[in-house]
C-alpha cells in the first residue's frame, strides 16, 4: 500500500439527499492505492449510498469525488471509462440468467471494451479459474450455488482489469456455509494488492483483511482507524453499542 502517492479515491464534502432525508452529511475520505477499507455501521447509516456515489450509481447532492483517476463529479465525467476502472460487486449477483457463465464474464469486455472474442474468452477463463469456478463455463447461473454465483460476479468485475473494487455487502444474500468461499476470494485479492472499498457485516473479515475500518452512523464517519482499534476499542457509545449487537447477537 502506497500512502504517499495521490489517493486512488478522494471524497470531499459528500452529501446525498433523498427528498427530505439527508443520508450522507459531509463525508471526507481518502483511500490509498492498494488499501482495503471496510465500511461498517447500522442499516440506514449511509454505507451503501457512499459506495454507490463513488461510481455514480447515485448522484451526489453536493461534494466532489475522484476515483481511479476519474473526476466522477466533474461536468465532463466519462462514466463508461470510469466504470471500466471501477469494479462493483453487489449483494445480489446480477448475472444474466439466460446466458452461460462464460458469456456473463465476457459480455462487458466485448461490448464496453470492444475486446476481441478470443481475448475476452481467455481473460474470462483465467478469472473464473482465479475465483475457483473451473468447468462451469457452460452452466447457467441457476445451476450454481449462491456462493458460486457471487464468485462469478467477482470474476466478471475482475475481467475488466479494474484499479478499484467496490463490494456492497457481497455475502449478505448467501447461506452462512457459503460465506467463507466468497470472503476467501476477497482475501486473495487483498493479498495481491487490489484496492478495495467494502461494505460488510463480516467483522472477522474486517479485522483480518482491512487496513482501515470506518464506522458510519447517521450519514457521517463517526470512527476511523486500524481494525484492532475500531473493532476492539471503539471510542464512541454508538460504535460500542453497534459492535456489541453484531459480535454478541444473543446477549
Amino acid at each position: 500500500m502506497n500512502t504517499e502517492a495521490t489517493p486512488i479515491v478522494r471524497v470531499r464534502g459528500l452529501r446525498k439527499r433523498f427528498g427530505d432525508n439527508e443520508v450522507l452529511r459531509g463525508i471526507d475520505l481518502d483511500i490509498a492505492e492498494g488499501e482495503v477499507v471496510c465500511l461498517i455501521g447500522p442499516s440506514g447509516s449511509g454505507k451503501s449510498t457512499l459506495l454507490r456515489c463513488v461510481n455514480l450509481l447515485e448522484t451526489p447532492t453536493d461534494g466532489t469525488i475522484t476515483a481511479a483517476g476519474h473526476d466522477m463529479t466533474g461536468p465532463d465525467a466519462d462514466l463508461d471509462a470510469a466504470r471500466r476502472d471501477i469494479g462493483m460487486v453487489f449483494q445480489q449477483f446480477n448475472l444474466f440468467s439466460h446466458l452461460t457463465i462464460l458469456d456473463n464474464v465476457t459480455i462487458a469486455q466485448r461490448r464496453v471494451c470492444k475486446t476481441p472474442k478470443d481475448e475476452a474468452v481467455a481473460e474470462a477463463r483465467r478469472r473464473l479459474a482465479e475465483v475457483g469456478i473451473e468447468g462451469k463455463e457452460q452452466a447457467k447461473p441457476s445451476q450454481l450455488s449462491g456462493g458460486q454465483q457471487q464468485r462469478v460476479a467477482i470474476a466478471r468485475a475482475l475481467a475488466m482489469k479494474p484499479r478499484l473494487m467496490l463490494f456492497d455487502e457481497p455475502t449478505s444474500a448467501l447461506d452462512p456455509e457459503l460465506v467463507g468461499e466468497v470472503l476467501g476470494v476477497m482475501k486473495g485479492l487483498a493479498a495481491e494488492g487490489m484496492t478495495m472499498l467494502v461494505v460488510t457485516h463480516e467483522m472477522s473479515f474486517a479485522r483480518e483483511v482491512a487496513d482501515r475500518v470506518l464506522f458510519l452512523d447517521g450519514g457521517v464517519i463517526v470512527e476511523s482507524g486500524p481494525p484492532a482499534e475500531v473493532l476492539s476499542n471503539p471510542q464512541t457509545e454508538r460504535a460500542r453499542s453497534f459492535l456489541h449487537r453484531i459480535l454478541h447477537p444473543v446477549d
